[in-house]
Formats: C-alpha cells, sequence, structure tokens
C-alpha cells in the first residue's frame, strides 16, 4: 500500500503541470478550482485503470490526457445539467424557452473540438452513425442548426433531439478514441 502511494505521488509530480496546461490550452479551463479538480479526478481514474495502460499503445502522458479530456467533458455536461435544472425552476412563462435558447447557443468542449476537426473526417464519422442518429448529429454538427430547429424540422420532441444529439456525441467521441490507438 505505501508503494501504491509513494507510486501515485511519483505520477503526480512528473505529469501534474503538463496536465494543467492541458486543460488550459487545449480545452480551454481557466478556473483553477475547476483545473485541480479535473486533474484530481484524472489522475484517481488513471490509477485506478492503471492495469489498462499499454505503453505500446499511447504514452501515459497521451493517455492520461485522454482521461483527462472525458472527464472534463463529464464535468462541464454534469455542470450544464445543474444549471438547467437551476434556472428551469424559475416559474415565470418564459423561463423555459429562454432556457431552451441560451443552453442551447453554448458550444461544449467536443463541439468545439468536432468543428475544428476537418470536415471530411466528421462527416466520416456521422455517417458510421447508427441511422437514428446520423440526421440530427449531420443537422447539428454540420449545418449548424439549433436544438429547436432540428426539432422542429424533423417533427420531434426537443428532449429526444438534445438526447440523439448528446449520445452521437458520445459514440463519435469513441470512435475517435479507438481511431489512435
Amino acid at each position: 500500500m505505501i508503494g501504491d502511494g509513494m507510486a501515485f505521488t511519483a505520477l503526480w509530480d512528473a505529469y501534474i503541470d503538463s496536465l494543467k496546461n492541458y486543460l488550459q490550452s487545449v480545452m480551454h479551463l481557466h478556473d483553477d478550482f475547476l483545473i485541480d479538480d479535473i486533474c484530481s479526478r484524472s489522475f484517481e481514474k488513471a490509477f485506478r485503470q492503471i492495469h489498462s495502460y499499454d505503453p505500446r499503445k499511447s504514452s501515459f502522458s497521451t493517455w492520461l490526457g485522454t482521461i483527462a479530456r472525458n472527464t472534463t467533458l463529464d464535468v462541464l455536461e454534469t455542470e450544464k445539467r445543474q444549471n438547467r435544472e437551476l434556472v428551469s425552476l424559475d416559474s415565470s412563462p418564459s423561463a423555459g424557452s429562454v432556457l431552451e435558447n441560451v443552453v442551447d447557443q453554448i458550444d461544449t468542449p467536443l463541439e468545439s473540438i468536432i468543428r475544428d476537426e476537418d470536415q471530411e473526417r466528421t462527416k466520416g464519422y456521422i455517417e458510421a452513425l447508427p441511422p437514428l442518429y446520423r440526421e440530427v448529429a449531420r443537422k447539428r454538427l454540420l449545418d449548424g442548426l439549433q436544438y429547436k430547429e432540428i426539432a422542429e424540422e424533423l417533427n420531434l420532441e426537443l428532449n429526444t433531439v438534445r438526447t440523439r444529439i448528446r449520445r452521437a456525441k458520445d459514440m463519435i467521441d469513441r470512435m475517435k478514441d479507438e481511431s489512435e490507438l
């Protein structure tokens, strides 16, 4: 057990600065508290899953960066969901429509990454999605339509559109992770 603690400390000391720089520069995080929280969570996940790390597939820093990116996306999605719930408690009639427009206009880090990537690669990922998710992903990620516009155009409930887009993004994220291996 003492060796585990020493190993954890050694990994922390060796990689903490580069991980913080990655979170600031690539994931565009600037809140020191949030960065520290994500670093702690990422190191904890890496240490618990160290048996799955294969140095032949990637360097430790790349593997840790992938864990940190996924942790960041999870934390931001949870935070966004909690903020949405807090705002939706307002009983004013316009609160729901204002919230839909505000939340819909905020790009997640994953949306920013996808937008910045090569369009052909993104199209390839979208075409590889199951048909249920392909159309909403195409309209959101390639055409840039808002959730509400997609719902109206495809005659779907807004929550259905949100769910399908979130699942499509998760699938695309997994495809990207698999292509990096």
